[in-house]
């Protein structure tokens, strides 16, 4: 069934060490904000942070996995990176149907992520592919 108007769906995931560890295995980011404590206490973060596609990765699984759902892909995203996300947080990732193509299988979504605190780590749009 294609995604309408107002259809939403969420996934929450706690990040960890491990998270950033297997982002910098797979992409080769070894920025020393995500390692060193020293430099990243220093800089404007005041501590370690987590890679920003650890955070913005959550979305694919919500994308892919439940709205639009298997086979949908992003073609376009426009996302601002509010907040630091630090080991330990907890996100969830959150879409919303806000437009749905009936000539093509596009569809464009709300984006946003927050952290345990309610704090917005992550918003913007996306243009789905949807199979």
């Amino acid at each position: 069934m294609a995604p309408t108007p107002g259809d939403s769906a969420s996934r929450s995931k706690t990040v960890t060490q491990k998270d950033i560890e297997l982002f910098t295995e797979i992409t080769g980011d070894r920025n020393p904000l995500h390692y060193d404590q020293d430099v990243a206490s220093a800089s404007r973060f005041r501590g370690i942070v987590v890679q920003g596609g650890v955070t913005s990765g959550l979305l694919n699984a919500v994308v892919a996995e439940d709205l639009p759902g298997p086979g949908s892909v992003f073609l376009n995203v426009n996302w601002n990176f509010r907040a630091p996300v630090r080991p330990g947080d907890t996100i969830t990732a959150r879409v919303e149907v806000v437009e749905s193509r009936k000539d093509k299988p596009l569809t464009t979504l709300d984006c946003l992520i927050r952290n345990q605190d309610d704090v917005v780590v992550l918003d913007g749009t996306a243009l789905v592919w949807t199979a």
